[in-house]
């Protein structure tokens, strides 16, 4: 459990192109710290769990973010800010994935692994 706390991953970048991966990463890591409810709508969180997760989301998102929701003291409210701002690249790499998936032929590459490197890059 120790190795948990080690554990980094990568900040969330202002343009929001690893916004789905930071958000899997996020919701593992607060799952691991028994802080998830603080992210949900209707949360009862202590102020002390409140605090540790919005020291966490705040550390890290990208600079730029840290400063445009610097107001903001509740992570629930941070998490829905962050969602609005950058739910909709579902609907723009959706499509480009389906498409990618559908295109993807093994006669196309001359390696197995740079097959399944193309393949395990659309399945991310």
């Amino acid at each position: 459990m120790a190795n948990i706390e080690n554990q980094k991953f990568i900040v969330l970048n202002i343009s929001g192109k690893n916004y789905l991966s930071w958000v899997l990463d996020v919701k593992l890591h607060l799952s691991a710290k028994k802080l998830r409810h603080s992210i949900d709508e209707d949360n009862t969180t202590s102020n002390k769990e409140r605090a540790t997760a919005l020291i966490f989301l705040r550390y890290y998102i990208d600079d730029g973010l840290k400063y445009e929701y610097l107001t903001v003291e509740n992570p629930f409210e941070l998490w829905q800010n962050l969602n609005d701002r950058f739910e909709h690249l579902k609907t723009v790499v959706l499509p480009k994935t389906l498409n990618d998936w559908s295109q993807l032929r093994f006669q196309d590459f001359k390696t197995v692994s740079e097959y399944n490197s193309t393949l395990f890059k659309i399945v991310s």
